[in-house]
């Protein structure tokens, strides 16, 4: 069944949980060791990628884990950067500079929201 072809409540529907998404709040956490290059590196690119496409609704914590070496513990990180998605779910979790943005994009599930305001 194509979406046109959908009952108008199951279209009403997708419109719905579609709004939702667009207006989810993100709570994401990067996991960072000291001020190395790769560190700075990733800051930056995970805030660009959120002020560009998630302006006004996430939250960024950054956790240096060479001072609170006790947050990673139960978070089970063995490489650094890290970045975790803790909301909306699922959980999803990035390893690197953070500048993949396409791939950390489709993995906060923000492609097609993503596309929408850049031109081409």
């Amino acid at each position: 069944m194509k979406v046109k072809d959908a009952p108008p409540n199951a279209l009403a529907a997708l419109e719905a949980a579609a709004a939702a998404h667009d207006k989810a709040r993100y709570v994401l956490r990067l996991y960072v060791t000291g001020s190395t290059r790769l560190s700075s590196r990733a800051i930056v690119n995970i805030r660009k990628i959120c002020e560009e496409y998630l302006q006004g609704r996430y939250e960024l914590e950054i956790v240096d884990i060479s001072v609170h070496r006790t947050r990673v513990e139960g978070e089970q990180i063995i490489a650094a950067p890290t970045l975790i998605k803790t909301l909306p779910l699922p959980l999803r979790r990035f390893i690197g500079d953070m500048s993949q943005t396409e791939r950390i994009l489709l993995g906060l599930d923000l492609t097609a929201a993503g596309t929408r305001g850049q031109s081409t």
